[in-house]
């Protein structure tokens, strides 16, 4: 009986301890600029009624689900490679199609910018009226630095200068 009770105990002290490191790692993300905070439920609608708008919420929604790939601060004066994707989301937020619209031919960064967008998804539903034929096309950039991290123009600070 002591023993059951004893195993009893470390198991609700294993998921206390477990509990707690998962509410202090999250203070931690929210607080730290390096660690965008994902929306628990990313899929939900947004409030946003423009493009423009919605744009950015997609643009903070990549950033957050690719932080470790991302360049804090102002990018360099000479990117490594600039890739302009286009991509498709339908109005449950669901990625449907991606392509590379500007590329200086640098697969690595492309393939970076690529699987961004693809672990992005599923992404905000959109509001109906910016939808045409039941999707929204937007276009993004991603700014790569020479050490292969990025930032997307639409949320990006100012380049330095050279």
């Amino acid at each position: 009986m002591k023993r059951k009770a004893s195993t009893v105990t470390m198991c609700l002290m294993a998921l206390i301890s477990i509990s707690l490191a998962g509410c202090v790692s999250g203070l931690i993300d929210r607080l730290s600029n390096n660690s965008p905070t994902i929306p628990a439920n990313a899929a939900t609608p947004t409030n946003t009624t423009t493009i423009d708008g919605y744009k950015r919420n997609l643009a903070q929604r990549i950033v957050a689900v690719n932080s470790t790939k991302v360049y804090i601060g102002r990018p360099q004066a000479l990117l490594r490679a600039v890739i302009v994707l286009k991509f498709y989301i339908d109005a449950d937020g669901q990625l449907l199609r991606t392509q590379i619209m500007r590329t200086n031919k640098d697969r690595a960064a492309e393939a970076v910018a690529m699987l961004s967008v693809k672990n992005a998804a599923p992404f905000p539903k959109p509001d109906r009226d910016l939808l045409r034929k039941g999707e929204i096309e937007i276009s993004e950039s991603w700014l790569f630095n020479t050490d292969g991290r990025f930032q997307l123009r639409s949320i990006a600070d100012a380049q330095m200068d050279e």
